[in-house]
């Protein structure tokens, strides 16, 4: 679990950045899941990445969305496996991915209108539409 987590280049999340709890797992695994705490919470404490700019670690926050904790840090948890260390590399996988999608900056949405092509077909379409719906209402319905 010493090991950092290398994210990409210049970017890494560092040991220190992560604390591991095991907990007991929930949902089937017979007498296993009473005895054996397989399930992974991996805390990253975001401000310890190294390599993250601050519009960056922004765009992380709002990606973790439920996922941040109180303190600040980043709670993954992982409980797919029977396995604790498999669900472990889950977990950091999953760190690595949430702080690499963080890493690429969003295309700037650019307005544009719509084309003279794209306003006429909206209007047969939305006038095909009134066609469709007046021939569904019973005869003389207008009078």
């Amino acid at each position: 679990m010493a090991d950092p987590i290398p994210v990409a280049p210049g970017v890494t999340i560092p040991a220190a950045a992560l604390e591991a709890r095991q907990v007991r797992a929930s949902g089937p695994g017979g007498q296993n899941v009473n005895k054996v705490a397989s399930r992974v919470e991996l805390l990253v404490d975001v401000a310890l990445i190294e390599g993250l700019d601050a519009t960056a670690r922004r765009r992380l926050y709002v990606l973790a969305g439920k996922r941040r904790a109180a303190d600040g840090r980043l709670r993954l948890v992982a409980q797919e496996s029977r396995d604790r260390h498999r669900n472990l590399e889950t977990a950091r996988e999953r760190a690595r991915d949430l702080v690499g999608r963080a890493l690429q900056v969003p295309a700037v949405r650019r307005r544009t209108r719509p084309s003279r092509g794209a306003r006429e077909a909206r209007l047969r379409e939305k006038a095909r539409e009134g066609r469709v719906k007046a021939a569904r209402r019973p005869v003389g319905a207008d009078e």
